[in-house]
């Protein structure tokens, strides 16, 4: 005999009340406690692997409560300048208790969530990064390996005698676990050799074979597990030195080989230092190298759609700066001797602009030689100008060391240190920095060659 409708609703109803007060479904875990003698007065909660930040707020008594609405895994917990490893997952109902002026000794986690907080605990105190210290890198390698595998089997004993823990928990740590040894086990490869002088060492093929089934392109772990990151980084960075001698762009050549989209745009990211800052050094190391053909491959070979928009913006920036562009200007920079100087005012000659700031050690080495060029061709066509860099901060201090260095030529400090739209424009990521520009404004250099470089003179007695 059927049910009537409305007593089958009515059950269902019941029954999904029962289950909501076993089980409530929380999207976010709560964290609260009690911190004494804090400084700061909040904590900063930052997921490792992530963008994702927080702050919370600590009440003049020191007490604390928040709900996270975030991934779940491992955050660092930041307070007063010192650090912790919490684990988070939605549902937890997690208690902690410091002294910060005791952070590291007096940490207490209890609630819904202890357990798999007490692991991380344990692990830090066991030395969960298998720290490849010298005493151990001497051991022959049989000695080697039954330590830091005794030291694998002591963290995933404690996972596995732990009830409660979470099969997703435990699987995380052992997968972890296994990647830190394996990363103490390629650092024995590389590092044993020094230590022992012997230059014949090999590792037995037992321990290549663990190395090399490690598969580098698995996105999650990358992402996940520092140890796998790392040992990822050391099979990219030989790939990238064996494709060297094969390829006129080694680093975009393996990232377009790459299996993992994330790892791809990773190396990417990297590559695009070429395109700003690093280019002068590449363009000396190999001087096949072309920006414009650079950067179509980078473009073909990027799927992330942020990264295209930056590099595409840098290189747009770096075309403006071609030989022979009008020169981005500054304005009204304050004059070291006394009132206003802008890049106008010095129409009509060549400027040489040396970007700088008083607390930089390899500008402050370039004097010397920065004067000795200026007396060479004191009488020229030609204005050598400083640009400081410094901050308000150092204002007084650009003062002063004009006058102690004696610095000669025409001495400006910038409006707004590297925001100052001038260095911007020019994009400067580091100093010193050296310019040329012609008598009508147009860019000779964006880079030129600094003070002790021989080609400098071979520059400046081309054009004067």
């Amino acid at each position: 005999m059927k049910k009537p409708l409305y007593i089958l609703g009515l059950s269902i109803l019941l029954l999904a009340s029962c289950k909501d007060k076993e089980e409530p479904l929380v999207d976010y875990a709560i964290l609260k406690g009690n911190i004494t003698n804090t400084k700061d007065k909040k904590i900063t909660l930052i997921k490792k692997n992530s963008t994702y930040a927080d702050t919370i707020s600590i009440t003049a008594n020191g007490l604390f409560l928040d709900t996270i609405k975030a991934p779940d895994g491992e955050y660092s917990f930041f307070l007063d300048n010192k650090e912790t490893s919490i684990y988070l997952e939605k549902g937890f109902n997690l208690g902690i208790n410091i002294d910060a002026k005791d952070f590291d000794n007096t940490i207490s986690i209890v609630g819904k969530g202890e357990l798999e907080n007490n692991y991380l605990k344990f692990k830090k105190e066991q030395n969960s990064s298998f720290k490849v210290d010298a005493d151990l890198l001497k051991l022959e390698e049989n000695s080697f390996k039954e330590k830091i595998k005794n030291h694998k089997t002591t963290l995933n004993n404690k996972l596995d005698k732990t009830e409660g823990l979470s099969d997703k928990f435990i699987t995380f740590h052992k997968k972890d676990n296994n990647y830190n040894y394996l990363l103490a086990l390629s650092s024995y490869k590389n590092r044993h050799t020094r230590y022992v002088k012997n230059k014949d060492f090999k590792m037995s093929k037992e321990s290549l074979q663990e190395l090399d089934q490690v598969k580098y392109y698995s996105d999650e772990d990358y992402k996940n597990h520092n140890g796998y990151k790392l040992l990822a980084i050391q099979k990219l960075q030989n790939e990238i030195a064996k494709e060297t001698k094969n390829s006129k762009y080694p680093l975009l050549a393996v990232a377009a080989k790459s299996k993992s989209e994330f790892i791809k745009n990773e190396l990417l990211l990297n590559a695009k230092n070429v395109i700003t800052h690093k280019l002068d050094m590449f363009q000396n190391s190999n001087p096949k190298f072309n920006m414009d053909e650079y950067y179509a491959k980078f473009k073909s070979i990027a799927t992330d759609k942020e990264l295209i928009a930056q590099i595409e913006k840098q290189y747009k920036n770096l075309k403006l700066l071609d030989k022979g562009n009008p020169s981005p200007k500054f304005v009204d920079y304050e004059n070291h001797a006394g009132g206003k100087t802008s890049l106008e005012d010095l129409k009509g000659k060549y400027v040489y602009i040396d970007v700088w700031a008083t607390w930089c050690i390899p500008c402050i080495a370039e004097i010397p030689a920065l004067k000795e060029t200026e007396k060479a061709y004191h009488g020229k066509n030609i204005e050598f100008v400083s640009i400081s860099l410094d901050s308000h901060n150092h204002y007084e201090k650009w003062k002063q060391m004009v006058v102690d260095k004696e610095l000669g030529g025409i001495q400006l400090i910038a409006d707004s240190d590297f925001e100052s739209d001038f260095i911007q424009d020019y994009v400067i990521k580091g100093i010193p920095h050296f310019i040329l520009i012609n008598p009508d404004g147009n860019i000779v250099s964006a880079k030129a060659p600094r003070p002790s470089d021989p080609k400098l003179k071979e520059v400046l007695n081309s054009l004067l």
